[in-house]
């Protein structure tokens, strides 16, 4: 729920990007009675905004013309940095809403002074990304507000969570971290229900609010970030499929991202890789391209893959050849 302060600044935004704003208009945007707009216009007027009321058919409020707020005051190495970041993050998939981030962008230039403004509209129009993008699951931000508000006041959480399978159930979880992977949020929690810790993926969360009992904290060293990269590891795909590698664990690690594969030591410099596949001729082509000697453990259908993956590509060899 918006609070009064955050109300009142939605109210100046919008008298500065309208010429005239009717009362009516206020109170259905902001979702509050007419008194309640009169009293934000005077606490507006209170604080040196000179919002002007005219009466009578066709009338409504505006801040005075020529009335501009102080320059947001930012260097141009942080001007570069805001920017960079609101890009960034649509092009991960990460805005809370369509359109969040232009309507971000188009605050900022108000507030910037013009010089810098000129030089952070050309930064948009110019810079390009070599990283592909993402389509992302939009969460909305009071639901994201709500979770790192419960995780920093350490507060439980309940809501209602619909699993890929599209069945719903209710839950009770003290929150630990929120990680975002691959234009998805997620959120590692303590489930009172199933006593046991999980990962959830916040866009399928509904009605969440907070909740009663006490919060139960993590273990001593807990790492949100590695206990969602192991869950998404343990995603349950047709296939489960275990290798040893002839590569040390730490590189092992830098060649096989967390998300996918769960990864532990073998002995004598070897990795055993344990990961959930839906295609072994997918996995093939994954093995391939590490670059090391490997020993299939499990499944079987494996290696018939990784050897009709050797002969597609000694025919295609072959074929160049000629």
């Amino acid at each position: 729920m918006q609070t009064p302060t955050g109300r009142l600044l939605e109210l100046l935004e919008l008298l500065q990007e309208r010429p005239l704003t009717t009362g009516r208009e206020i109170a259905d945007h902001l979702e509050i009675d007419a008194r309640t707009v009169r009293r934000y216009i005077d606490a507006l007027q209170g604080l040196g905004i000179p919002v002007e009321g005219q009466r009578g058919v066709g009338g409504g409020y505006r801040v005075r013309p020529g009335f501009r707020l102080p320059p947001l005051m930012l260097s141009g190495d942080e001007a570069v940095v805001v920017v960079l970041g609101l890009l960034a993050a649509r092009r991960q998939g990460l805005e809370s809403s369509e359109g969040s981030v232009d309507g971000a962008l188009a605050k900022l230039h108000r507030v910037l002074p013009d010089p810098l403004r000129r030089k952070v509209e050309a930064l948009e129009t110019t810079l390009g990304f070599t990283a592909a993008e993402h389509s992302g699951a939009p969460v909305a931000s009071d639901v994201a507000l709500l979770l790192a508000e419960a995780i920093r006041r350490r507060l439980r959480v309940c809501f209602s969570y619909t699993a890929f399978a599209g069945e719903e159930t209710s839950r009770d979880v003290s929150p630990h971290g929120l990680v975002v992977h691959s234009g998805r949020w997620y959120l590692a929690a303590f489930d009172h229900d199933r006593d046991d810790r999980r990962t959830f993926r916040i866009d399928r969360m509904s009605r969440v609010a907070v909740g009663k009992g006490t919060w139960r904290p993590p273990p001593k060293g807990f790492d949100a970030v590695a206990h969602v990269s192991r869950s998404l590891a343990r995603v349950p795909w047709r296939w489960e499929v275990v290798v040893v590698l002839e590569l040390p664990l730490d590189e092992a690690a830098r060649r096989v991202p967390a998300t996918i594969a769960e990864l532990v030591e073998a002995g004598d410099g070897r990795t055993q890789l344990r990961m959930r596949v839906g295609s072994l001729d997918w996995m093939a082509g994954v093995l391939a391209r590490l670059g090391c000697r490997f020993e299939i453990q499990q499944p079987n259908e494996l290696r018939e893959s990784v050897k009709a993956l050797a002969t597609r590509l000694t025919d295609s060899v072959a074929a160049t050849s000629a």
